[in-house]
Order: structure tokens, then C-alpha cells, then sequence
């Protein structure tokens, strides 16, 4: 197959969660990963900020809850160093990075891929 291979979905995910009479509760998530010779952050970044600029969330530069900005992580999914957490208005709503290798074999993978997951739901909640 030719590179890179940029795919993407948006689809329906269930999260357990105690607090609820049915012991979970469904999640519109969009997914996208990168996967090339490099990994491609900046591509993922660029496609974050795409999706925002769509969305009317302007960037904050300041950090704050008057739009969206990316804050360093760890997470065990990603390469260490190169993961943030997501957030708008000051919530949480996902997570981009580069992948770690483990999860790039783990999938039978032999080059880095980036990728970015956000949870929609909190904009429909928004409307």
C-alpha cells in the first residue's frame, strides 16, 4: 500500500461507569491515526487544530477555558515525551501522541504511526 496511511473514524465506544443505572454509557469518539516512515505528529496536530477551527473552538494560548490547547502527558499507549492530553474549556476530551513501539508490534506494525482520539459527545452535549 502506498504511504501514508491516514485513517480516521467516528463511531459509538461504551465506558464502563458505576454511576449509571446501566453500569456504563455510550460515547460518540473520533479516531485518527497516521502511519508512515515517521510518525507524523504534526500531522495529527494539524488535523486537531482542523477540527476545532470547524468546531468554532478557538486556541488558547493562555491555557485557560476560553477555547482549547494540549497539555503534556504520560500515558503508556504513546512514545514517552510525546503525548498530550487534549483539552476545551478547560475539559479533558482525549489524547494525541506518537505511539509506543510495544503497541506499534503489539499490532503487527513495522513503522511509527501518531494518533488522536477526542470524544464528541461533549460538543453535542454543548449545542
Amino acid at each position: 500500500m502506498p504511504l501514508p496511511l491516514k485513517l480516521f473514524e467516528i463511531s459509538d465506544t461504551v465506558m464502563k461507569e458505576s454511576e449509571t443505572d446501566v453500569g456504563s454509557s455510550n460515547f460518540r469518539m473520533l479516531c485518527a491515526v497516521n502511519y508512515d516512515k515517521t510518525p507524523g505528529f504534526e500531522v495529527i496536530h494539524g488535523l486537531l487544530d482542523r477540527i476545532m477551527q470547524l468546531l468554532d473552538v478557538p486556541f488558547s494560548a493562555n491555557k485557560d477555558k476560553t477555547g482549547y490547547y494540549i497539555k503534556a502527558a504520560d500515558d503508556a499507549t504513546y512514545f514517552p515525551g510525546r503525548c498530550a492530553e487534549v483539552y476545551v474549556w478547560g475539559q479533558q476530551i482525549g489524547k494525541l501522541g506518537v505511539l509506543h513501539p510495544e503497541v506499534i508490534t503489539a499490532f503487527e506494525l513495522n513503522m511509527p504511526a501518531a494518533s488522536l482520539e477526542i470524544n464528541l459527545e461533549y460538543f453535542c452535549r454543548r449545542q
